[in-house]
């Protein structure tokens, strides 16, 4: 069998790429026990937040009677109140609160920090979209969840953003 060098115009490109490193080389992945402290810990920072401001501002997300419309809005206003909390954080640190915490941190797969609109918009807004739609939100959610039972430890929304979290 003849390389690519002989003249194989069907083989497949063969390139080596000395500035790309795999997680594994470098950086000891978070365990998926710390990562689901990490996210319970985040839940309850986010819940206690709503809690506090719905009782200081007429937004009642709590309320039982939501209509469609008041359930985009508590999605909006549930974000937007997430990115007050964490937003420096993970702009910063790539870290919640919650990671904060438990000492992992998000990053790109070579290392480097995760640009804040990949951060707000892909890893976290992505979701908070999808997860607001009816029937559709709890299945992204399962699948979201389950996906972190695979060799790289990567969630759907680490995959959307292209990320991996580290221990710190």
């Amino acid at each position: 069998m003849s390389t690519p060098q002989e003249g194989n115009r069907y083989a497949p490109p063969a390139a080596h790429v000395d500035d790309v490193r795999e997680p594994a080389d470098s950086f000891e992945l978070a365990d998926r026990g710390t990562r689901f402290g990490a996210a319970i810990i985040d839940f309850l920072v986010m819940m206690l937040a709503i809690w506090v401001v719905s009782l200081v501002t007429p937004w009642h997300p709590f309320n039982a009677t939501l209509s469609f419309v008041s359930f985009g809005t508590n999605a909006a206003l549930g974000f937007a109140l997430f990115v007050l909390i964490n937003g420096f954080l993970l702009v910063q640190r790539g870290q919640t609160v919650g990671k904060s915490i438990t000492k992992v941190r998000i990053v790109l797969p070579d290392g480097s920090p995760v640009p804040a609109g990949r951060m707000i918009g892909l890893r976290y807004g992505v979701g908070y979209v999808v997860a607001s739609l009816p029937f559709i939100g709890g299945l992204y959610g399962l699948v979201d969840a389950l996906m972190i039972f695979g060799q790289d430890r990567r969630c759907l929304h680490d995959r959307i953003a292209g990320t991996i979290v580290i221990k710190a």
